[in-house]
């Protein structure tokens, strides 16, 4: 992880009259997991839907592989094998498990080698497979959104709280399936409340508060940091899990 992935330089966003980012800096190096903590509206989401491209940032530079993709539309940044899990998941309710992954294959057929590793690490798309996705579970409605989007690989990808409301077993098969991207030099860049979650597949962490990353540093540095975690959050990160 010794270069960056993903660089975001003095990046502003607007919404209507609403100016989230505010000179957002961020790095996010090449295979490994990064983690955007913050209170919530501190616009974390907005970073993820800027860097995608859904928002236009108004200033400043998103560098990805050393290329400027800030001025891209999302269709061209998806090109570059970026993918983004939003937090509402975005699954096609009324399609099966199958037809939305298909959807999710870019050469318009799924690989069967990938297909197979991906029902490793969510067994229930197996099972459930020709059944219509809105009958799925919470958590099995997540799975599918990851494993849509890495249906194909990828180079980045792009997680919005992927554990919200979830029950601990399915945020462990999250956490393996996390840990094996992360093996196979895929970059994640996570934005997730739950900090046990956070600490045990974070590399790095990065912390927003009002439009701003206010402390990037290692993970490790500041799970092991309760005062560092109060001065930074008001309170310790800890009651996050």
């Amino acid at each position: 992880m010794s270069d960056a992935l993903l660089t975001l330089k003095g990046v502003h966003t607007h919404i209507g009259p609403y100016h989230i980012l505010q000179g957002v800096d961020l790095v996010v190096p090449r295979g490994g997991v990064a983690v955007l903590l913050g209170r919530n509206g501190a616009g974390k989401t907005t970073t993820l839907r800027t860097i995608m491209g859904l928002w236009q940032a108004s200033q400043g530079a998103i560098l990805f592989d050393n290329a400027e993709i800030q001025k891209e539309t999302t269709p061209a940044i998806a090109q570059r094998e970026i993918a983004f899990v939003p937090e509402d998941m975005g699954i096609f309710t009324d399609l099966t498990v199958h037809e939305n992954m298909l959807l999710a294959a870019r050469s318009g057929a799924i690989d069967k080698e990938r297909l197979n590793w991906i029902f490793g690490l969510f067994p229930p798309l197996k099972t459930f497979w020709q059944s219509a996705a809105g009958n799925l579970s919470g958590g099995q409605k997540q799975m599918l959104a990851v494993a849509r989007a890495i249906i194909e690989p990828r180079k980045l990808l792009l997680i919005d709280e992927p554990t919200k409301g979830l029950a601990p077993a399915i945020i462990n098969a999250m956490i393996a399936a996390l840990r094996e991207l992360k093996e196979m030099q895929t970059t994640i860049l996570l934005v997730e409340q739950n900090f046990s979650m956070a600490r045990a597949v974070g590399d790095t962490v990065a912390v927003m508060d009002d439009g701003q990353i206010v402390y990037s540093g290692e993970m490790a540095e500041l799970a092991d940091d309760a005062e560092l975690q109060e001065k930074l959050m008001g309170l310790s990160l800890e009651a996050h899990q």
